[in-house]
């Protein structure tokens, strides 16, 4: 079974990347010792927000870019054993550009 999360207005939906944490000395890092991501990927984007004039103003993320968010943001949830961020734009710190 496939779910399909549209989101609404200005607010994306980002899966988090988790990255495996190694200490210094080759120490593994268990799940709870980790700190929360706080970088992902695009999943889905809404609409966007729209202006006093009711016309939509684009959105300056796409599904697909990897993104910094902050820490503590976001509603956080689980879908078929993934873990996903429903986030406001605004909430949104940067978009990750590859060289």
């Amino acid at each position: 079974m496939t779910i399909s999360l549209k989101p609404l207005g200005n607010r994306v939906v980002v899966e988090p990347v988790e990255k495996e944490e190694v200490t210094a000395g080759g120490i593994v890092l268990p799940e709870t010792a980790k700190e929360k991501p706080q970088q992902g990927i695009v999943l889905s984007v809404g609409a966007g927000e729209r202006d006093d004039n009711g016309k939509r103003i684009a959105m300056d993320v796409e599904v697909g870019d990897k993104v910094l968010f902050a820490k503590y943001g976001g509603t956080e949830l689980k879908i078929e054993g993934k873990k996903l961020l429903i986030l406001r734009e605004n909430e949104l710190l940067a978009i990750v550009e590859d060289n």
